[in-house]
């Protein structure tokens, strides 16, 4: 592991910052004399703008009923740049929010670097034995567990039911069929089959695990990415875009993407949950049951889907942690979750929670929860959070025609055996 006398120096700094007085002269401990919460919880949500951002701030508000004495800093922090941003805060010792909504990814990263506060014991980890296992792996590192799953996802097909009545198509289940299906649906309305978002590694996992592949072995210490698996996958997405059955940018791919699947440019798209707010806001999906989900096409070995979603976790260098424990445990509590999931269709991290009206019989989550039961896993290993930087730069350069697959995934092989000291 990477954890060094610098970053257990620093948490040490850390930990003793917590027992200073916080800001506006309220005491550390978050409590007034009365042993009510108090002081400020600033939050760092990275939830897309203009659809989820407005359910999780509305949350953050009803805590504040609940606890009037607490003031809730609520800061959309864009999620591209929230993982620096926080490392960079967290390193200076300034400007680190008490709680941050961190990608499942960053998680072991950051507890590694000493900038999370361990909550096995604190009220943020209330009900703990309620979390599904697979959300919940992404939070433990070296035996404790530094933040609480908060919603959980994975990935499907989005299509357009209308442009597909109108080519006579039937939704593909192999990348094969994907390929077809999209020349068909060009030849027949002059569309664009699917859009192949090129600037975000994630979108590339799915062709990864359907070949077979994998970015890593962790429990060999061994670098996959670069394997036959790997050569076959840049090769697979490459070919889409080639052959003319997709289209791709290198840039602003997910303004790109929605607007021209929203817009009825495009008839298919590979995305998640969270897009699904707002796909509604579409013209072509003002009529919600034109939205039809399916599996991500197989590749020549499996279907994989990639697990993804979001904890919340909190700063070890809080000056409020009683409310900043507080805060986590309500906006990742059941009612919360619930209220989440009727709202935008991410899917809780909770068990119970599917058990309620409005999330049972919700038909996006119904979708989803099978897919991320079945969906793979990525390491939960400190440098998790750094493994798609090198390969969003090579698999942008593969399907711009910039470079080869077979180079494109030896580069990324090279770049993560230089991150992962040791490492085959």
């Amino acid at each position: 592991m990477r954890r060094g006398i610098t970053a257990t120096a620093l948490a040490a700094t850390l930990a003793l910052g917590a027992t200073a007085c916080g800001d506006d002269g309220e005491p550390a401990s978050g409590k007034s004399a009365g042993g009510e919460l108090s002081g400020t919880v600033t939050w760092w949500d990275t939830s897309t703008v203009g659809s989820e951002d407005k359910v999780f701030k509305k949350l953050a508000e009803d805590f504040e009923t609940k606890h009037p004495k607490v003031d809730v800093k609520y800061v959309n922090v864009p999620f591209g740049e929230a993982q620096n941003k926080f490392k960079n805060a967290a390193q200076s010792g300034s400007g680190a929010p008490d709680v941050i909504r961190s990608e499942v990814a960053w998680t072991p990263e950051f507890a590694d670097l000493g900038y999370l506060a361990p909550l096995d014991g604190t009220p943020a980890l209330k009900n703990g034995t309620d979390f599904l296992a697979q959300a919940a792996a992404s939070t433990e590192y070296n035996g404790k567990t530094y933040a609480v799953p908060q919603v959980i996802d994975s990935m499907g097909i989005f299509y357009n039911k209308k442009i597909f009545k109108e080519a006579g198509v039937e939704v593909p289940t192999t990348v094969a069929e994907l390929k077809s299906v999209s020349k068909t649906i060009q030849q027949k309305t002059g569309k664009t089959g699917l859009y192949l978002r090129g600037d975000d590694a994630y979108w590339f996992l799915s062709f990864l695990y359907g070949e077979g592949g994998n970015l890593v072995d962790a429990e060999s210490k061994t670098v996959t990415v670069d394997n036959a698996a790997g050569v076959k996958a840049m090769t697979v997405v490459k070919d889409l875009v080639d052959s003319g059955a997709a289209k791709t940018d290198a840039t602003d791919g997910w303004e790109n993407m929605q607007s021209a699947f929203k817009d009825g440019k495009v008839a298919m798209m590979i995305n998640g949950p969270w897009a699904v707010t707002d796909t509604y806001g579409g013209a072509e999906f003002k009529d919600k049951a034109n939205l039809g989900i399916a599996p991500v096409p197989a590749g020549s070995v499996a279907q994989g889907s990639p697990q993804g979603g979001h904890n919340l976790a909190v700063y070890a260098g809080s000056p409020n942690l009683d409310a900043a424990y507080a805060f986590t445990e309500y906006m990742t509590s059941v009612e919360s979750q619930a209220k989440v999931a009727r709202e935008l269709s991410l899917l809780p991290t909770r068990t119970s929670a599917y058990a309620l009206p409005g999330v049972s019989d919700n038909e996006i989550v119904g979708f989803f929860k099978p897919v991320v039961d079945k969906a793979v896993e990525r390491p939960w290993i400190p440098e998790t959070g750094s493994l798609f930087a090198p390969l969003v730069t090579e698999y942008t350069k593969v399907l711009t025609g910039q470079t080869t697959p077979e180079k494109g995934v030896g580069t990324t092989g090279d770049a993560y055996r230089e991150l992962l000291k040791g490492w085959k």
